[in-house]
């Protein structure tokens, strides 16, 4: 109770206090005294601890409002001198605004990027700047921001060109270098400075203070008291569920304020969870602390003094003031800058800025966020203070760094973060390079991290523990932090500058010492690995540093000097590897085809072999450089190249290549899947630039050193293939008889990765240095390869092709001529096809396929070689000259190790009994003859006279092989094998090695005989050639079209025979078809012409004709008769509120609610859709029990949920899965009686009221007697024929009594959301609202898709309405018959005043189809006791004319104020429509009175009703044709105009409509009267109720932005409802009413029938009905829900320029609304198919029925 008192003792002696101070007194006390310092201190320790923490619940409305009075505004006022509105606003007036945008992002923001401008991935604009900069023409791109980044406008170095926007234009009178001090007072800057240090010093203190219980000095409140706050701070480590669940437990709150806390503790990174006394308190803490110490540390909490929680409160707060207060002016702010970096006593690092970052870790999140805000817009957009501001981070970067690595929060809370705001900016990243030495610190930090070592110093990642893994992941960030101080190379370097980049290369390659042969594999041999080894680490490592390698030979190939070093300081790092590991490895000579070679014995199956080899890669990498820049050949003198041994340099590379080959032959398969993950990654695209592609250069540049026969046996040795080569008659085949079949297999696959290795050695010259090319030719390759195994999308494409480190590809630049763009459609994406001319530089063998793609690549280039009628050989492409360093590659082609080892593989080719070679070593062979044959054809062609042809292969392969052998040429075995009846696929390849050679052999004949060279006369004997060729071919295809011809021919005799054979049968078929086209166009048997009707008693009776339909279960046909057996529809009812027209009517109490009349805003509806299958009642019976029976099983085996929710009768329908949750009956036609009697109007409404009251009589007697004394009424008297008390036979056989009642009662449990209940006597008013709402939802449809009434649906929704319309014409006899007729007597009250029927809703207030169907349907209650003969189409028509009536009058009452148009002039022709409409108005107006205005024009008036009548009679139409089953007339099956006319009398109505109320005007006058009484009509008509003005428009999903940045950033400015001012995570836009909810968060969570719910799914439940259409703002996709349980995600209507969407927004290009996509989704929506789509998209993956839909 103390607490109470006091609390409220406290704010009275505040006011005292507050009345009684001066700002400008106490400004002025302080302007006098000395020790500014001790004064504010005095004054803050008396006032704060009096504003803030006061009591258990923070006020901040009023701490913030007397903070600024007593504590801001003092220190304001001796800022300026002066009363501080006007002080600031001068300083404003004179500041000269920065060119700097510095615009801070919020989370989730808008940023773009240009990616031809911008001078790295970082340099990003906000989006006002980027709508006024030139950028927005370029190539962007589009990112949600994470928050904390700010917006690099005005950066001159951070954009290439454009850096400012239209806003930040400098202008050009400005002197910008002028110091903005100049326009200060020397007072007014000593003031400035005096209250800076003041309050930064203050801050700094409070937020670094770690004593719980007391302050610094100076800061001693004047009276203690025991009040304190147990304190829970934020970790990374529990779960939000932990906390949670802790909290209740520690401080007994509800489950509501424990997930409050949860959430303020994450996003502020603290909160006080208690308050009160110490022992208190303490008490809390232990409980939190003995609870979450279980499973890992427990969490942090501190129990702390008021006071202390007070001043670091208002800590807080002066860091605002100072970023609020510097905004005024630059002047301030550089004063802020100089007294946050002066040097305090204690000399480094002692100034308040150090202080702050180097406490970083120990702060909370909160504390760090102002204080990195305040950073951001202080010291980082000066310029001079930036720079002072990076020396120091750089001077702290390792202490820096160790406290993030040992701190558990996300980097962007860390100061670490703001690295990316000074590395990237180039000049201060070299100037911190050369000046702090940057670079080597980065990496020496990094390396110091990675402690594990094994003996050799390499790193060691097995058995690393949870906590060395978490490290390992925060210690990466370094390896960004070197991205960006290299990430634009320098244009001109200082000596400086190479002496420390060089001594950083030094540092780099100790790090690449260091992964040198890391995790180092061995091949299992007998038994399967029992660990896999962790492989991981490594690899991350490697894929992390692939970019900084790369850049660093970027920054080589800027200057010779520093390559030239670089180089040999690699070389030395190298050899110092190598020197480790010649050990054991015993020297042996290998000799071959008369050359020998001396190298080591090592196998790679037997020894260790690693994949990590940077050292080596970076070498190679090097090496090409000195090629490139041409250095090798300028300062030869100054390269080791003599001093190089190439077998050393190839020897790792070379065993890393072979170690994918064994894996591939499956040599390693023992060795788990870590091994083929490494190899799979080897290869990838993320790694092969710095791991194969560079391994293969290797090799490149070790053979270009080498003889070729040498290179070639150490390569045979090492793939462990010597001794299948050397042998002296392999040609002959050593004995395989005894081998294992596995070893053949293995060593056939060797042989093909080895010829393969080859073909890459001397054919990949498509890096610049090697071949003589360009830079974008390698992409061209690139991307052409992948366009030739298919079509591919742009971001297929983007992910074949490696990036650099500014996520770039180079793709743009070169697509266009290698590619053409295809569009896509409504589905589907666009494609990029390969332009024809490029197909001929396809080379099968293209070294980054693997062997998917390579096969699928040939699959698809044969192909379209055949379509072409081109020969299907796939020859090599002509290549690109070598460059001079490497130009001695092509000898290996014909050196005589690889002659040798070409003829072996041909001569086993010929002989092919054993299995001791394989198709693909062959076709690898002759890919490798003919790349030889194409050097040397080019060779020929390019070379003058004077200078000969080095490379003759076509001498060598002619050559017999020597003496004592005498084996075959090479060209001899071609021609051998040219017609080898096994080797027809590779008939055509050799066809062109053949050709080709004879081409070759002219070539030098000619340049022998004549000097000159011409190749014309190769090319006349290859067009001779081709002639003979194309000839052959036209021939065969001609022979294939004869044979097809007579196979067509005898066909079609067989079918002619068989038709004469059974002409019986095919007469009874042809007789059924034209019967069933006549019935349709019989009319009435009387007078054929008479025009269609299918209402009253003229309207058309169809022939009679059998329904015979077969069920899909047991495929048994049967005939629809009313006492047959029971055939029912699959069908699916739910509640929809797709047409509603008012959103905020609250949902209906389902025990009370009245559904009998529809109100006619439609706000909710019951809607029944049908895939069209029909079953046998039984056999659907049968198939329900048995999935419920499978539903039991799977509840007590899996917990995983089917898409389909069997507890609430779902189903899928068992044909087409189709989502079902109940089943029509299908019913005959009914037979309309043929009777005579058909009474006019008058005599009807007498008959009808004598009817009514009997049956009031009669349903009277049966209720039991009331207490209340029986008003004495005279009996009435029933018409002679009409007997009350007479129940009709029921027509139906019992199956389909059972079926009625199964549909009626699931319709009135979904529709009413209530349990079924058969005896409800709500049930048929269900059937009857959903047949209506059904057809209307269709009308709709229909109109919306600009289709004709009739002959455009398709059958099953047919189907569904025809069995809809007769199941509601039938459930009255399902029902009890009494409650029938009591819905038909409440039905026609409305029409026809009728006083025994209370409550009867105003005209205003009914839906008039919904009234039609019902009053029609329920009319066969009544009529069934009717035996005058009366004729129910009689009934039916003047139902239907007086409900017309009824809604022309709701029509006119509603119609608004006339606008006049030009078309009015035209209408002449309707006088007497005008003439009738106008009288009808003035006589509403009479009963009315004034509410109605006065309308003189009755064109206007007639164009209301006809506009607003038309859907009604559209529907009436529908419901009437499906009801009775009578054709259209053949003008309503097509849009066509004169429709009124054909459409009024279908529905045997005048086409003048007021006809009806003039022609019997004085019966309806009194009707008329009675309706415009009633006391609804002048509340709704002066603005009581909703008011529906006709045609109801159909409703549509909401207009969407065409940029879809327009939307991120309204989602930016979204904030959550519940947690004050919070940003939303997933911010989520309604497309059906627009709405934007915070999705996906514990803040939003409600309650929904018993269960948490999250926003999205409340929301479904208030705006949908169950059913929600949700666009995803920050991930780009759509989300259907239906239900709490059901759920999808769909493809989002944004595409980018490439045609596809981008869900994520991962690529980030621009976004624009593709208005088809946005349709479809809207079509859906009005089709009610979203449950069903989310059924199929369920049953089509798995995963989605996992995931907890109703939290979203």
């Amino acid at each position: 109770m103390a607490a109470a008192e006091s609390d409220r003792e406290v704010p009275s002696a505040l006011c005292t206090e507050f009345l009684n101070f001066s700002v400008k007194d106490t400004a002025s006390k302080w302007l006098q005294v000395t020790d500014l310092y001790k004064e504010v201190y005095h004054h803050l320790a008396r006032y704060v601890p009096k504003i803030y923490c006061l009591g258990p619940n923070l006020n901040p409305q009023s701490e913030d409002l007397l903070a600024q009075m007593l504590l801001q505004a003092p220190l304001e006022w001796y800022l300026c001198g002066e009363d501080p509105s006007t002080g600031l606003a001068k300083l404003e007036q004179n500041n000269q605004p920065s060119q700097l945008c510095g615009h801070v992002f919020k989370v989730g923001e808008p940023t773009y990027s240009c990616r031809e401008c911008a001078a790295d991935p970082t340099c990003v604009l906000c989006m006002q700047c980027f709508l006024g900069s030139v950028h927005k023409e370029h190539r962007y791109r589009m990112t949600t921001s994470g928050g904390g980044g700010f917006c690099d406008c005005g950066d001159t170095e951070a954009w290439k060109k454009g850096p400012y926007c239209q806003k930040h234009e400098p202008n050009i009178s400005d002197s910008c270098q002028e110091d903005p001090l100049a326009h200060l007072s020397t007072d007014m800057i000593a003031r400035c400075y005096n209250v800076f240090s003041v309050v930064l010093k203050y801050a700094v203190d409070m937020l670094t203070w770690d004593k719980e219980d007391e302050l610094p000095p100076g800061l001693e409140p004047p009276d203690r008291s025991d009040t304190y706050y147990c304190m829970l701070f934020n970790d990374e480590v529990h779960t939000y569920e932990q906390v949670i669940y802790t909290l209740q437990k520690a401080v007994n709150c509800t489950q509501k304020e424990a997930v409050s806390f949860a959430t303020t503790v994450d996003r502020d990174g603290r909160k006080s969870v208690r308050f009160g006394d110490f022992a208190f308190c303490e008490l809390a803490k232990s409980v939190i602390v003995r609870n979450t110490s279980r499973q890992s540390k427990p969490l942090r909490v501190q129990v702390m003094h008021s006071s202390v929680v007070a001043h670091q409160c208002f800590a807080l707060k002066a860091l605002h003031w100072l970023g609020h207060v510097i905004g005024y002016s630059d002047a301030l702010r550089r004063i802020l800058c100089q007294v946050g970096l002066e040097r305090g006593p204690e000399g480094e690092n002692s100034s308040m800025v150090d202080t702050l970052m180097l406490c970083d870790s120990k702060m909370w999140k909160g504390a760090r966020n102002v204080y990195h805000q305040l950073f951001m817009s202080s010291l980082l957009m000066d310029l001079k203070y930036k720079k002072l501001f990076a020396i120091q981070f750089a001077k702290n970067y390792e202490r820096l760094q160790s406290d993030y690595v040992k701190d558990d929060h996300d980097r962007e809370f860390s100061v670490t973060d703001l690295s990316v705001q000074m590395f990237t900016v180039p000049s201060l990243a070299r100037m911190l390079i050369t000046e702090e030495n940057l670079m080597t610190t980065i990496i020496r930090t990094f390396v110091d991290h990675l402690r594990h070592r094994d003996l050799q110093g390499r790193f060691q990642f097995e058995r690393y523990t949870a906590q060395q893994a978490f490290k390992f992941r925060r210690v990466q960030s370094l390896i960004g932090d070197l991205k960006y101080v290299l990430i634009s190379r320098p244009t001109e370097w200082s000596d400086q500058l190479r002496e420390k980049f060089l001594e950083g290369l030094d540092t780099f390659l100790e790090l690449l010492k260091c992964m040198q042969g890391m995790d180092p594999v061995v091949r299992q041999v007998g038994q399967h690995i029992e660990m896999e080894p962790e492989w991981e680490a490594a690899f991350t490592l490697q894929m992390k540093l692939t970019h900084i390698i790369s850049m660093i030979q970027e920054w080589c190939a800027t200057d010779e000097r520093v390559l030239i070093e670089a180089y040999k300081k690699c070389l030395t790092a190298l050899t110092h590897c190598h020197s480790g590991f010649a050990d054991g490895e015993q020297p042996i000579t290998l000799s071959m085809c008369g050359h020998s070679v001396d190298t080591i014995r090592y196998c790679v199956s037997q020894e260790k072999v690693s994949i990590h080899l940077p050292v080596s890669r970076l070498l190679a990498g090097l090496h090409v450089l000195l090629s490139k820049m041409e250095v090798a050949y300028r300062f030869p003198e100054q390269l080791p190249l003599s001093e190089l041994s190439p077998p050393m340099l190839i020897e790792h590379p070379l065993r890393c290549l072979v170690l994918c080959a064994q894996v591939h032959a499956g040599m390693w398969r023992r060795n788990g899947f870590s091994l083929v993950n490494q190899i799979y990654y080897y290869h990838n695209v993320k790694c092969r630039v710095e791991m194969f592609d560079k391994d293969l250069i290797m090799l490149q540049a070790g053979a270009s050193m080498m003889d070729p026969n040498h290179f070639l046996m150490i390569v045979l040795s090492r793939f462990e293939l010597y001794h299948i080569f050397s042998s002296a008659d392999c040609r002959k085949r050593y004995n395989r008889e005894n081998a294992n079949k596995d070893v053949v297999q293995q060593n056939n696959t060797l042989t093909e990765e080895m010829l393969h290795l080859i073909m890459m050695v001397v054919g990949e010259r498509f890096e610049a240095g090697i071949g003589q090319v360009e830079g974008c030719d390698e992409i061209k390759r690139e991307i052409l390869h992948q366009l030739c195994i298919r079509p591919m999308a742009h971001s297929e494409l983007v992910k074949a092709l490696p990036e650099n480190e500014n996520k770039e590809t180079g793709m743009e630049r070169v697509i266009d001529c290698v590619a053409s763009f295809k569009k896509p459609g409504v589905t589907g994406r666009g494609l990029y096809e390969l332009r024809p001319e490029c197909a001929k530089q396809f080379n099968l063998y293209f070294h980054h396929y693997s062997r998917a793609d390579q096969s699928k690549a040939e699959e698809a280039q044969r192909k379209l070689k055949r379509q072409n009628g081109e020969d299907t050989a796939l020859p090599p492409p002509v290549l690109p000259p070598f460059c001079p360093l490497f130009a001695s590659l092509v000898n290996i082609l014909q050196c005589d190790v690889l002659l040798g080892m070409l003829g072996a593989v041909l001569q086993w080719a010929v002989e092919p009994s054993a299995g001791h070679w394989s198709e693909s070593m062959l076709q690898r062979v002759l890919h490798l003859i003919g790349m030889a044959l194409l050097e040397e054809q080019q060779q020929l062609e390019n070379s003058s006279e004077d200078n000969d042809v080095y490379f003759n292969f076509t001498l060598k392969m002619s050559r017999p092989g020597e003496a004592p052998s005498n084996t075959a040429s090479v060209l001899a075995l071609l021609e051998n094998l040219q017609n080898a009846p096994h080797l027809e696929v590779h008939e055509d390849m050799i066809r062109w090695l053949l050709k080709t050679v004879a081409g070759i052999k002219t070539l030098r004949e000619r340049s022998a005989s004549t000097s000159t060279v011409t190749a014309s006369g190769s090319r006349g004997q290859e067009e001779t050639a081709c002639d003979k060729d194309k000839a052959e071919r036209k021939r065969k295809a001609e022979m294939a079209r004869l044979r097809r011809e007579k196979v067509m021919a005898q066909m079609s005799e067989m079918q002619r025979h068989f038709i004469n054979e059974n002409k019986e049968l095919f007469h009874q078929s042809l007789e059924e078809l034209d019967a069933s086209t006549s019935t349709s166009l019989e009319h009435s048997p009387a007078s054929p012409d008479a025009a269609l009707a299918c209402v009253g008693p003229r309207r058309s009776r169809p022939r009679e004709k059998r329904q015979v339909v077969t069920c899909i279960l047991c495929q048994e046909e049967q005939e629809i008769r009313a006492d047959g057996k029971a055939m029912v529809l699959a069908a699916f009812v739910q509640r929809s509120t797709v047409m509603s027209k008012n959103r905020t009517r609250p949902p209906h109490d389902p025990k009370r609610y009245d559904p009998l009349f529809m109100h006619p805003d439609l706000s909710f509806g019951t809607h029944t859709g049908s895939c069209g299958h029909i079953m046998h009642s039984h056999c659907w019976q049968r198939y329900f029990e048995a999935v419920q029976a499978k539903e039991q099983r799977r509840q007590q085996r899996l917990r995983v949920h089917t898409s389909y929710d069997v507890g609430n009768g779902e189903f899928l329908c068992p044909l087409c899965e189709c989502l079902s949750n109940t089943v029509i009956p299908l019913l005959p036609r009914t037979m309309g009686s043929s009777s005579c009697e058909q009474p006019g109007l008058g005599q009807w409404l007498k008959t009808s009221g004598q009817q009514i009251k009997a049956m009031h009589s009669a349903h009277r007697k049966l209720q039991p007697v009331s207490t209340v004394e029986e008003t004495v009424e005279e009996e009435c008297p029933a018409p002679e024929v009409f007997t009350v008390d007479y129940i009709p036979t029921n027509p139906y056989s019992s199956t389909i009594k059972e079926m009625l009642t199964t549909f009626g009662t699931a319709t009135y449990k979904v529709g009413l959301k209530v349990h079924p209940n058969e005896q409800d006597p709500r049930i048929p008013i269900m059937c009857w609202s959903s047949c209506a709402y059904t057809i209307q939802s269709i009308e709709r449809l229909l109109v919306d898709e600009k289709k004709p009434l009739f002959g455009s649906l398709p059958c099953r929704q047919d189907d569904c309405l025809s069995s809809l319309a007769r199941f509601g014409s039938a459930c009255w006899t399902a029902a009890c018959q009494p409650t029938v007729q009591g819905h038909f007597i409440r039905l026609l009250a409305a029409l026809i005043p009728d006083p025994q029927v209370e409550a009867s809703p105003c005209i205003l207030d009914v839906d008039m189809l919904h009234l039609l169907v019902s009053v029609v349907l329920s009319y066969g209650s009544v009529h069934s006791q009717d035996s005058s003969g009366l004729s129910v189409d009689a009934v039916q028509l003047h139902l239907f004319h007086l409900i017309t009536v009824a809604h022309m009058v709701q029509i006119l009452l509603t119609s608004g104020p006339e606008e006049v148009t030009m078309e009015q002039e035209s209408g002449e022709a309707e006088g007497g429509e005008e003439e009738g409409a106008c009288r009808l108005y003035n006589t509403l107006r009479t009963h009315v009175g004034s509410s109605l205005p006065e309308v003189g024009s009755g064109w206007h008036l007639w164009r209301c009703v006809k506009t607003g009548i038309l859907p009604y009679l559209r529907g009436a139409a529908l419901f009437f044709h499906h009801l009775h089953g009578v054709p259209a007339p053949p003008e309503l099956h097509a849009l066509c105009p004169g429709q009124w006319e054909v459409l009024c009398g279908y529905l045997s109505l005048p086409s003048n409509l007021l006809q009806l109320f003039h022609g019997q005007q004085e019966l309806l006058e009194p009707l008329l009267h009675g309706w415009c009484t009633h006391p609804g009509i002048q509340q709704t008509l002066q603005g009581g109720g909703v008011l529906v003005s006709f045609p109801r428009e159909s409703n549509s999903l909401i207009d969407l932005p065409d940029d879809y940045s327009a939307l991120i950033n309204q989602a930016s400015s979204f904030t959550c409802p519940k947690s004050g001012g919070d940003k939303s995570r997933a911010p989520t836009l309604c497309l059906v009413c627009g709405s934007m909810l915070c999705s996906q968060s514990y803040c939003c969570q409600t309650e929904l029938e018993g269960e948490d719910v999250g926003a999205c799914t409340a929301h479904t439940f208030a705006c949908g009905a169950g059913v929600g259409i949700f666009l995803r703002v920050r991930e780009s996709q759509v989300l259907f829900l239906a239900g709490k349980t059901k759920g999808c995600f769909y493809a989002p209507p944004y595409l980018d320029d490439y045609g596809e969407t981008d869900q994520g927004l991962r690529r980030g290009n621009p976004l624009h609304l593709c208005h088809e996509r946005y349709r479809k989704i809207q079509k859906l929506w009005r089709q009610h198919s979203i449950t069903e789509e989310i059924g199929h998209a369920q049953e089509a993956n798995q995963t989605l029925v996992g995931i907890d839909w109703q939290h979203l």
